[in-house]
């Protein structure tokens, strides 16, 4: 059974940062899949954050998160980070992680085991 834990969301002003990390159980090799993290805030749909491909590493991120969020993957803990910086009000969301066995891809419906979410809150 394959789970996914996501882990440090919380509350934080705008400007500051915050760590996000996933705990990967049950999968057949960590190594080989890809990671990401979606969002999704109140009354909007589910939107992509940023995907760490399995094979090459290979990183994509959304518009409007990229130079402030970095992804990284620690095979060794099965474990995929998230550390977001000079957060704003609309990063608020619940944030999710996500894995496939396919190459990195920013649509939801391809992935297929989701975590529960963690709650960021960013006060402005």
């Amino acid at each position: 059974q394959v789970q996914l834990v996501e882990s440090g969301g919380g509350l934080v002003q705008a400007g500051g940062s915050l760590r996000l990390s996933c705990v990967a159980s049950g999968l057949t090799t960590f190594s080989g899949h890809t990671m990401a993290w979606f969002r999704q805030a109140p009354g909007k749909e589910r939107e992509f954050v940023v995907a760490v491909g399995r094979i090459t590493g290979r990183v994509i991120y959304a518009d409007s998160v990229r130079g402030r969020f970095i992804i990284s993957k620690d095979n060794a803990k099965n474990t995929v980070y998230l550390q977001m910086h000079s957060l704003k009000p609309e990063d608020a969301a619940v944030y999710y992680c996500a894995a496939r066995e396919g190459k990195s891809v920013r649509d939801s419906v391809l992935y297929n085991y989701w975590g529960q979410g963690t709650q960021v809150t960013v006060s402005s």
